[in-house]
């Protein structure tokens, strides 16, 4: 019943008396912005990533307005990422550059350079903007990337990963700050409306891009984003989303201060001693969504090849307690680069030893000699 409620207090029909509505254009004030950008007032350099686009223009101007308002505060250097992918995106990083100095700010252009895949595409530039990111941030002693991520982003990306079948964790979408190549992501705009950073951009005379890649509906998140009229018909707009998704992340936070109770009980009943996995007794005791948070924590621990994958930590938890319920549990599995075995009464998790590549015999061709990494010498 709990999270009926939850649904239905969040994704609901407008009623009368609604302070405003999801497609509010009133301008960003001064004093606004200064409320935006104050946790980051003490930091020696922040970098704002800018694409060229409404949101992230607004990102830059609003920074550039408060920052003028501070005695002291932090250096902002502008940072386009050029993907390659479309001929006007050069264009896009010079007109970038322009408002920059107009403004008074540092810029610097980075691109994408080499092959491109041909499936997953978004997931790859994505993937490329934040290292390249990260990379001026360290050249220019930044601790942190603002990106503009506003409360449409945010209600995209619950629908995308609601989709997936994604946990709670997951549900929660994007958080407010997290860590990535040793920098901290910053999404001052989180809670701003997209269509409050056009009017903000049309008051200042500012023009700014149109990515068609935003309307390419060969990709998921343009096809939802055709959706949410509908969805905004039936209550489910950006607001109430993004709200659903602040929920989620509340929750979230309180079950993971839970586990960190029960992996703390878990090393104390083990008297205090360090020792690979847990007593499959009391580890059987706790609730499942504790057991598989703790299992994905010590296998990301161990493990050498990346997070490990919901699904599959269930699927894992499933056959340990299929081993439980045997007369003489055993059991062993290799995850993510770890490898979970039962045997007497434990549950033991260690770091799997490399996988054995495959050798690739050389051989000649028209095009060269072909060498064991498979790239053309």
């Amino acid at each position: 019943m709990l999270g009926c409620e939850l649904v239905e207090a969040t994704i609901g029909r407008k009623r009368p008396g609604d302070s405003m509505s999801d497609d509010d254009r009133t301008v960003i004030s001064a004093l606004e912005a200064k409320r935006l950008f104050a946790p980051w007032k003490a930091t020696p350099a922040l970098v704002l990533a800018v694409s060229g686009g409404p949101d992230s223009l607004a990102l830059m101007w609003l920074a550039a307005r408060w920052r003028r308002t501070l005695a002291r505060g932090p250096r902002l250097i502008a940072v386009t990422v050029d993907h390659g992918l479309r001929r006007e995106a050069a264009r896009e990083a010079r007109d970038v550059k322009r408002l920059a100095r107009a403004l008074d700010l540092s810029h610097r252009t980075r691109r994408w350079i080499g092959a491109k895949p041909k499936t997953g595409l978004p997931a790859a530039a994505r993937e490329a903007r934040y290292r390249l990111l990260a990379q001026a941030a360290r050249a220019s002693g930044a601790t942190h990337i603002l990106t503009a991520h506003t409360r449409d982003d945010q209600a995209e990306t619950l629908l995308m990963r609601l989709l997936r079948g994604s946990g709670v964790a997951g549900l929660a979408a994007m958080a407010p700050e997290s860590e990535r190549d040793g920098v901290v992501l910053a999404r001052p705009l989180l809670d701003v409306s997209k269509s409050r950073l056009v009017a903000t951009l049309k008051k200042a005379g500012i023009d700014f891009a149109d990515d068609p890649t935003n309307r390419d509906s060969t990709f998921t998140r343009p096809r939802l984003r055709e959706l949410m009229p509908a969805l905004a018909a039936e209550g489910a707009d950006a607001r109430n989303l993004a709200r659903l998704a602040s929920r989620l992340a509340r929750a979230n936070a309180a079950v993971e201060v839970l586990v960190d109770g029960a992996e703390l009980y878990l090393a104390l009943r083990e008297g205090g001693a360090s020792r690979p996995g847990f007593n499959a007794g009391d580890f059987a005791a706790l609730p499942e969504e504790i057991r598989l948070r703790l299992l994905r924590r010590a296998i990301d621990r161990c493990g050498h090849e990346g997070p490990a994958e919901l699904g599959k930590v269930e699927a894992l938890l499933v056959a340990l307690d299929r081993a439980a319920g045997e007369a003489m549990p055993k059991l062993k599995q290799t995850l993510a680069g770890a490898v979970i075995s039962v045997l007497n009464g434990r549950i033991r998790i260690e770091t799997a030893p490399p996988r054995r590549r495959r050798a690739v015999p050389k051989f000649e061709s028209k095009a060269g000699e072909i060498n064991r990494s498979g790239r053309e010498s």
